[in-house]
């Protein structure tokens, strides 16, 4: 593959297949600015409560989760877009199969 200066996916849904059972990330891009993560999380399964010391971008490529946003609860399906500051309490459980783009700010 020839080297580009950018970094290119035509299908974000095609790059993880979400598990039966269990979670499962691959990183598709990372530098000293952003880290870029797909999830693919199968149907029930939750990442617990925790936070992220850096700004982070959740953008939600297919199914249906819960997430815990500080005090609320949202249902969040494919095309939902989240910003979430610094340090913000936060939980997702899928209700479906998911796949989910996380970007991590490290700026």
């Amino acid at each position: 593959m020839e080297d580009t200066p950018y970094t290119y996916f035509a299908d974000l849904a095609k790059e993880v297949a979400p598990p039966t059972d269990g979670i499962l990330s691959r990183t598709l891009y990372q530098s000293e600015q952003v880290k870029v993560v797909l999830f693919g999380f199968g149907a029930g399964q939750e990442l617990s409560e925790h936070t992220a010391s850096k700004p982070a971008i959740i953008q939600m490529i297919q199914g249906e989760a819960k997430l815990t946003l500080g005090d609320d609860t949202i249902a969040a399906k494919a095309g939902a877009w989240i910003y979430m500051p610094p340090n913000l309490k936060h939980s997702i459980h899928a209700q479906t199969s998911v796949i989910m783009l996380l970007l991590l700010m490290k700026t």
